[in-house]
């Protein structure tokens, strides 16, 4: 994609407006990198990534864990939160320290200040993989926003309206990226495109997000 031939320019725009309620950090999350891939390892250590299945029977091409009081499960049962991993049955991991750092700082930078996540969503994308459109409605206070982290490989994201059919932007995502949406853009859709090959040295040839959320 022609978008990814480009490289975040030195000294370029530091944010980006998406929509009222929405906003990208850019390279937000690389001071705190060296503390986030030395606790996303112990979290996929305890509760190791798995590609869970949709409502419907289908496995996801996103391979994902949790980490935080609770954690988003998906099963022929539906989507949820849980506290207790589906595999193992004990608790997920507790949130690390520096994830919750960044999720505090990033929202309050973003304008939301206050913001105490009890869930985060660990998701890898490999080549190929996918998010397609969706809102996320499963959590039970949509006054708290979404923080969602991108690390390793770029990935477009689509940032859409509050309907399916909306019109969606394309927003390229890089390593260190933080997107952010509240307030009047808490429902909007989105989701991510399949990711492309590459290599990254963080991460090697995947992309790895964090998504923090007020889940309880």
């Amino acid at each position: 994609m022609e978008l990814f031939e480009a490289r975040r320019e030195e000294g370029g725009p530091t944010h980006q407006s998406l929509a009222p309620g929405a906003m990208v950090l850019r390279a937000f999350a690389v001071q705190h990198e060296a503390a986030l891939m030395v606790d996303l390892q112990k979290v996929i250590e305890q509760a190791p990534l798995r590609h869970m299945l949709t409502p419907g029977g289908f496995r996801m091409s996103v391979a994902m864990s949790n980490c935080g009081a609770l954690g988003w499960v998906s099963d022929r049962r539906g989507y949820r939160y849980d506290a207790l991993d589906p595999a193992s049955a004990r608790r997920w991991p507790a949130m690390p320290a520096s994830f919750l750092a960044l999720a505090t700082e990033a929202a309050t930078r973003a304008g939301f200040a206050g913001f105490r996540p009890d869930a985060c969503l660990v998701n890898r994308y490999q080549p190929g993989a996918r998010l397609t459109l969706h809102q996320d409605r499963n959590e039970r206070d949509f006054a708290q926003p979404i923080v969602s982290v991108s690390l390793g490989l770029p990935a477009m994201f689509l940032f859409g309206g509050t309907q399916r059919s909306d019109k969606t932007a394309r927003v390229p995502l890089f390593h260190g990226d933080v997107v952010v949406w509240g307030g009047p853009a808490r429902l909007r859709f989105h989701g991510v495109l399949a990711l492309e090959d590459g290599h990254h040295a963080a991460t090697g040839g995947h992309r790895i997000n964090l998504t923090f959320r007020c889940a309880g």
